[in-house]
């Protein structure tokens, strides 16, 4: 089976998708090549993003900020709570994680951001492994 290419998506790419990027390449590189993006590129990925990937899930990496116009055709499209400003981007199946923006709070929201955001990637995968979102 080939890998689903998701995508998470925000207004900037700097913080909550990158964290997602993350976290999902992490956990499940085995069925998705993972991307992120948005309508607004930044100068700098935020530092506590970039901190808290590398102190609790001890991942390493050289996030960028990227728009969406340089993202591949997406399998799965997930927005990360941007409202009305979030982009569109089609894909076979979208969804919106709804999750508060942690910039300028305090490590521990960061924390628990990241937290939801996992178990947020954990309950899409159990619904596509159990047949409740089909992928043609």
């Amino acid at each position: 089976m080939r890998k689903l290419k998701i995508g998470f998506i925000c207004v900037h790419n700097s913080c909550r998708s990158i964290m997602a990027e993350g976290i999902a390449r992490l956990k499940y590189s085995d069925i998705f090549e993972v991307y992120s993006g948005g309508t607004e590129k930044n100068d700098m990925v935020n530092s506590q993003a970039i901190k808290l990937l590398e102190e609790e899930y001890k991942i390493v990496d050289n996030f960028e900020s990227k728009l969406v116009s340089v993202l591949p055709e997406l399998d799965i499209v997930i927005t990360m709570g941007c409202n009305v400003n979030c982009p569109y981007v089609t894909a076979k199946y979208r969804e919106d994680f709804g999750i508060d923006d942690p910039t300028n709070k305090s490590d521990e929201i960061f924390k628990l951001t990241a937290k939801i955001i996992e178990l947020k990637i954990d309950l899409l995968v159990n619904k596509l492994r159990n047949g409740n979102i089909k992928i043609i």
